[in-house]
């Protein structure tokens, strides 16, 4: 059971990025390990480059989100982590795979859609097909799970066309590629924003003051969740409504997946509160005491470049050697290059 999942380097990693994929990426490694296969981690360097941005910045971010994964818990030795742009398949592998991805698809793909609207120059080629570089970062490892957040299932669901579309037209009856299954979170699948608890919380779109990141301040931390909005409901009920009641589910949520409880259990535990305020002082205390031991191994590791593109090289060449091979049967198929 071979495990896949890429993580943008753009931005600052948040609370959703943590409960909704990096820690899964941890879980996912160790069911890989027992089952004897590999688990691959990838930094999708080249997926942002599809916007308007800073190349030193790409470069810094790039670095700080290796330095999180590994902080989070992820073992070279254990795993494959890599940089997308050392691993030249995966880039060949998109352009074969446009052979089978129709125009409309990409057309309708939300994430297109959304980020599309927000260029005011420049809508990129390179960001119409994106998808189907995401789709070759999976499909040249042939993974079977990739554990990703809820807002990727439209992703998910194109590699999986794509897989089955190829394997149809040059297969010949066999699965060349492998359609892999998406793993997503149970409990806090999406994070929401604090302030605006019916947009999911991001460091493009969200407001400041409604994001918690990874490497905020403990103070910094307790001071977003305390400010959390809720609701003006008299006596307040701290009960599960996404409808109704978005800035409680949320906190709910995310003090249930900082705990590892359900949120069943977290509303249960609060049936004497005194009020919100109490589901927020236990949900920045739990978001805190979860950051604490990554914050303090990212700064160990984040100190030290060398080390982290030492890293990088070793996971780069273990990706190779498992790529090459799949991108060799895919060319063989469609009549590509020499003949084997």
């Amino acid at each position: 059971m071979r495990v896949y999942s890429g993580i943008q380097p753009t931005g600052r990693k948040h609370l959703g990025n943590y409960l909704g994929a990096i820690r899964h990426y941890v879980t996912g490694q160790e069911q890989a390990a027992a089952a004897g296969d590999e688990s691959i981690f990838c930094v999708v360097d080249l997926h942002a480059t599809t916007v308007a941005y800073d190349p030193k910045e790409l470069r810094d971010r790039t670095y700080d989100t290796i330095a999180i994964l590994l902080a989070a818990g992820i073992d070279p030795s254990q795993s494959v982590l890599y940089r997308q742009s050392d691993v030249p398949e995966a880039p060949e592998l998109t352009w074969l795979l446009t052979s089978v991805t129709a125009h409309g698809e990409l057309n309708r793909m939300h994430q297109f859609k959304e980020k599309s609207a927000q260029q005011r120059e420049l809508v990129s080629a390179g960001l119409f097909l994106y998808p189907v570089l995401m789709a070759a970062d999976m499909l040249a490892f042939r993974a079977d799970r990739v554990p990703v957040g809820d807002d990727q299932r439209q992703h998910i669901e194109l590699t999986r066309d794509i897989a089955e579309r190829f394997n149809a037209r040059f297969g010949e009856g066999q699965a060349i590629l492998r359609a892999p299954e998406g793993v997503y979170p149970t409990v806090a699948a999406r994070v929401m924003d604090l302030q605006q608890p019916e947009k999911k919380m991001s460091t493009s779109s969200g407001s400041v003051e409604g994001t918690v990141y990874v490497l905020d301040e403990p103070k910094a931390i307790e001071k977003k969740l305390k400010r959390a909005v809720t609701d003006s409901e008299d006596p307040p009920r701290i009960q599960r409504d996404v409808a109704a009641k978005p800035g409680v589910t949320n906190l709910i949520d995310i003090l249930a997946a900082t705990t590892d409880r359900t949120p069943d259990e977290v509303v249960a535990s609060l049936a004497d509160a005194r009020g919100y305020g109490d589901l927020k002082v236990q949900a920045a205390q739990a978001v805190v005491e979860t950051f604490a031991p990554l914050q303090e191994r990212y700064r160990e590791l984040r100190e030290d470049e060398a080390a982290i593109e030492a890293a990088l090289a070793v996971g780069a060449e273990k990706a190779s050697a498992i790529a090459a091979p799949i991108l060799a049967d895919v060319r063989e198929a469609m009549g590509v290059g020499p003949r084997r």
